[in-house]
């Protein structure tokens, strides 16, 4: 049985949250041992902040205007929450992605281009290893919804595939 307090690792945690936001630091993990079979794992990250751009309203769609008629459902798939969308891809981990697979190179995937299932469509970096993410399907990219080297969180949409 243990005879640590759960409020020293309240105290911890906390002292752990604010050495993050003072070091500028985005993500810490540390094991504390109490004793034989008794410990405390503690993982704080820091969400990055998101930047969100509004769009303008669309301009009133006419009947001699076909291409406003074509551009409008895409301004409306624009506004819509990405990570809801049945082709979302979705990060496995948390960590740094890549386009490329390295510096310069020509990136995995393009809007527009048609991946098979299983093609490495992006990398995530996270501590130290690069994890190659497939494409859990073959369709047509069509947004990619991170930049190259942007961290990203467990679950955060990184593209779409139709």
């Amino acid at each position: 049985m243990s005879k640590h307090s759960p409020d020293a690792d309240v105290a911890f945690i906390a002292a752990l949250a604010e050495l993050l936001n003072k070091n500028d630091l985005t993500e810490l993990s540390v094991k504390r041992e109490y004793g034989e079979d008794d410990s405390l794992d503690v993982r704080v990250v820091k969400q990055a902040n998101i930047v969100t751009t509004q769009m303008a309203a669309p301009a009133p769609v006419y009947a001699a205007a076909p291409a406003a008629l074509a551009a409008a459902p895409a301004a409306a798939a624009a506004n819509e929450d990405p990570s809801q969308h049945p082709g979302a891809v979705t990060s496995p981990m948390v960590g740094t992605c890549y386009l490329a697979a390295e510096p310069g190179a020509t990136p995995f995937i393009t809007i527009g281009a048609t991946v098979a299932e299983g093609q490495t469509v992006l990398i995530i970096e996270a501590m130290k290893t690069m994890n190659h993410i497939p494409a859990p399907r073959a369709g047509v990219i069509k947004r990619i919804l991170v930049e190259d080297g942007t961290p990203v969180e467990f679950g955060a949409p990184l593209l779409i595939i139709e």
